[in-house]
């Protein structure tokens, strides 16, 4: 179920928190030795805040959209009295001792928190497979992928594990994974939704944002999660209205072939519904990895030097090398990556000036296998890290809000994504465009047959 049709049923009485917990606790139970989505099943205190739920709703106390809503929490955001590992040993024996402020918020909006799931560790990656906990596998095809670093809050919502989770966004973290699962990943403005609370990888560029199996159930999620609870609905953009804009050079040169396929079959569609298409330029373009890597990487290496100088040997080598690799990059390149963050912002909102949002695919490839460091994309062979984050980490650099919505799939059923970038301060806006755009798209890919793949 979506949460419009869980909350629709629940209100109808045709269904309860509890029947519905109970379900999602059940999918869990079934699916997660193989899947490895949950580093922590809190069922006990789940099916306690799913009754609490229903009796108040009988009482005819009802919080809004999430009241009685399984969502579950990827596990570097704070959940009181609950462990907040970050896939990683370095956290062994913490325990949270308050609610992070957007789990508050959730408690508030009377969401029923389910678990908290697995990541990447200290979310430096983008296939969640260095975790303390062991990798997390795509629900499409468990020898790959889920994307990451909210590869686990992907599986659990792509598989009905919970109806909705909350994930983080420093590079990619939500769109990817929410991409490679086949479901829909919100990223708002920066600074939109607090960050206290969460384990932080670079704070200039850290957001929080939920992933859901639609735009508008991705959108009453976000609301939620900056404290509105309301009952108000999204409405879609006229589609003879609505501007979009493809950046050609730079985020389409390195393509899979199927994405390729899709994206361009995508915007035909879209092309057809009357929407108008147009291409737009990012000047500095081929500057933006480097300058993501000069600002992640000494930032992270910041708030880990602590630990880094006293239990090293706690971190999955490879995050302990890229963290290591933060330490030796120059104040200078520092300096001057966030004069290039500036410039690129500006040539993003630029681009945006005359249209409502920028249209590109969210990853330049399908979900990758397991351990695979390098992946063909046309005649070459190309980093994973790299490519993976090729298409999400401008918008982390410059703040502007994006999301993804599924767009597809490739022969081999690996979902595609679809990435629309919105002005910064107008995440409605952008999640209203999205809404028109995902209904000439068509639902989220059927993961039925992916349940017992």
């Amino acid at each position: 179920m979506t949460i419009a049709e869980f909350s629709r049923r629940l209100r109808a009485g045709e269904t309860t928190s509890v029947e519905t917990t109970t379900e999602c606790l059940a999918r869990i139970d079934a699916d997660n030795e193989g899947l490895n989505a949950f580093i922590l099943v809190t069922a006990d205190e789940a099916l306690q805040t799913a009754r609490a739920a229903d009796r108040e709703l009988a009482a005819g106390r009802d919080r809004g959209p999430l009241h009685g809503v399984p969502v579950s929490v990827k596990d570097i955001i704070d959940v009181y009295d609950q462990p907040t590992t970050a896939a990683s040993r370095v956290r062994d024996g913490h325990r949270a001792t308050r609610d992070a402020t957007v789990v508050a918020h959730l408690r508030s909006a009377g969401a029923v928190l389910i678990g908290k799931t697995n990541l990447h560790e200290f979310a430096l990656g983008t296939t969640n497979e260095e975790s303390a906990f062991g990798p997390a596998r795509n629900p499409h095809d468990r020898m790959r992928s889920p994307g990451g670093s909210s590869g686990g809050s992907a599986i659990s919502v792509a598989t009905g594990m919970a109806l909705a989770t909350v994930g983080t966004d420093t590079g990619g973290s939500i769109r990817i994974p929410a991409a490679a699962c086949g479901i829909v990943g919100l990223k708002p403005t920066f600074g939109e939704l607090s960050t206290d609370g969460v384990v932080p990888l670079s704070p200039s560029l850290d957001h929080v944002g939920p992933l859901a199996q639609t735009v508008d159930d991705a959108w009453v999620v976000c609301r939620a999660l900056g404290g509105d609870a309301s009952p108000r609905r999204l409405t879609p953009v006229p589609l003879t209205a609505l501007r979009l804009a493809v950046p050609r050079d730079y985020f389409l040169d390195l393509l899979d072939a199927e994405v390729r396929a899709r994206f361009d079959e995508a915007l035909g569609l879209l092309a057809r519904a009357g929407i108008r298409i147009h291409d737009a330029t990012i000047g500095h373009a081929r500057a933006i990895q480097a300058t993501y890597l000069h600002l992640t990487l000494p930032e992270a290496a910041a708030y880990h030097a602590p630990m880094l100088d006293t239990v090293a040997e706690r971190y999955t080598k490879p995050v302990r090398l890229r963290l290591e690799m933060g330490r030796y990059i120059l104040a200078e390149d520092y300096v001057r990556a966030k004069a290039m963050r500036d410039q690129l912002c500006r040539e993003v909102d630029a681009a945006l000036a005359n249209c409502d949002a920028l249209v590109l695919p969210t990853m330049p490839i399908p979900a990758t296998l397991i351990g695979a460091d390098t992946v063909r994309v046309g005649d070459s062979s190309e980093p994973v890290r790299n490519t993976t984050l090729r298409l999400t980490q401008l918008f982390n650099l410059t703040g502007h809000p994006a999301i993804t919505l599924p767009c597809g799939t490739t022969a081999e059923h690996l979902p595609v994504g679809l990435q629309l970038v919105g002005a910064r301060h107008h995440t409605a806006a952008l999640a209203s465009a999205a809404l028109a755009c995902e209904a000439v798209l068509g639902a989220t890919p059927a993961l039925a047959a992916a349940r017992t793949s």
